[in-house]
């Protein structure tokens, strides 16, 4: 059974696949509706904004094989990455812990953001899966003579997450050992699974697995939790200040633009790669001038990642990086932006008012 395979296995349980992802989910039964038929945009916005709310109160289970994943394996593989991505990969194999990572052009402008963690002898790189294909080919046009094997995994192993109030307590009798750190990795035999940050009063996880034990571990989770789509892992990640890269925003953002190394995702010690001088001058000799900023969007239109954010004279001030609905009739989302232009509000998307709020972590070059 291949991620697809599964993915589409979800119908059964009311899944609405939209463009390769789980849209949201609905109760077939009581909309009395066959699986061929179409749920109206009202009634798909309808059941998003209540798996929203749900998110924040309840234990939630989420698809995710919308997400990319691509496997680094050989010999030289982990050196062969270090002189590609902003991170240092060596920290995966020895300390069992995920980090983010970016992927730049020798200008330093971002072309992929990924989560990458070591299992077993591999290094395993997740990202937007609209990238996938033209990221594993750049990579490859790189390697040349090493002893690096770079692969699809993307439908061989299933992934999906969980999030909720009591959520280490819901996978125990499943897995002899939970993580209790963020972005700390557990390998075992049935799986691993990775601790991610999350909103307060919760823990998230995801879990990597493979088709035999996927359907044990999705349908005794399921019991306690409510089935959500792509938008609230979204919206998740949202909160907890977590961007992307998508193909409308490639080359748009220095790393420090997005955050990342607030997020730890850039290693200013490791040595050189590609996009390095640019990253490092920003770091060293020059203030950051632009961030990313958690905002709420008033708007019934949904705006869309790569808009432009205006300030009150209408300039363009910075752009959305990441957009997620919120239960509050607008949108929740993380925009890049001019520090200056934050600091002084009156912020806009087509018109509609955005409102900043605190993010989870500090951004410590911001003035007061």
């Amino acid at each position: 059974m291949t991620a697809s395979e599964w993915q589409l296995g979800l119908v059964e349980h009311g899944a609405v696949i939209v463009d390769g992802a789980v849209s949201h989910f609905v109760n077939r039964q009581n909309d009395g509706k066959s699986q061929g038929e179409t749920v109206s945009n009202m009634n798909s916005e309808n059941n998003i904004n209540s798996e929203i709310a749900s998110t924040k109160n309840t234990h939630t289970l989420c698809d995710l094989s919308h997400l990319g994943l691509l496997e680094v394996g050989g010999a030289e593989a982990v050196s062969f990455l270090q002189g590609q991505v902003t991170n240092d990969v060596k920290l995966l194999v020895t300390n069992n812990i995920a980090h983010y990572s970016g992927y730049c052009t020798p200008k330093g402008r971002l072309l992929a953001l990924f989560l990458a963690f070591a299992h077993h002898d591999h290094i395993h790189l997740q990202l937007n899966r609209a990238l996938l294909e033209p990221i594993m080919k750049r990579l490859k046009m790189y390697v040349m003579r090493s002893k690096v094997d770079i692969k699809d995994v993307s439908e061989t192993i299933i992934k999906f997450g969980l999030n909720g109030p009591d959520s280490a307590a819901l996978l125990t009798p499943f897995f002899s050992q939970i993580p209790t750190q963020d972005y700390e990795l557990v390998s075992l035999e049935n799986g691993a699974i990775l601790k991610l940050p999350t909103i307060a009063g919760h823990s998230r996880f995801q879990i990597f697995t493979d088709a035999i034990n996927a359907p044990i571990l999705f349908n005794a989770l399921n019991v306690n939790c409510q089935l959500v789509g792509k938008p609230c892992w979204d919206w998740l990640d949202i909160q907890s200040g977590i961007p992307d890269v998508l193909p409308k925003t490639q080359e748009q953002f220095v790393p420090q633009m997005l955050n990342l190394d607030i997020l730890n995702g850039i290693n200013f010690k490791k040595g050189c790669y590609t996009g390095q001088e640019i990253v490092a001058r920003t770091h060293y000799l020059g203030k950051v001038k632009r961030r990313t900023y958690l905002a709420s969007i008033q708007s019934s239109a949904t705006p869309v990642e790569g808009d432009k954010v205006l300030d009150v004279a209408s300039n363009d001030v910075g752009q959305i990086v990441r957009v997620a609905p919120n239960d509050e009739a607008g949108f929740d989302a993380l925009i890049e932006l001019r520090i200056e232009a934050k600091q002084a509000g009156n912020l806009t998307w087509q018109g509609n008012a955005i409102s900043t709020k605190p993010l989870p972590y500090a951004l410590n070059d911001e003035a007061s």
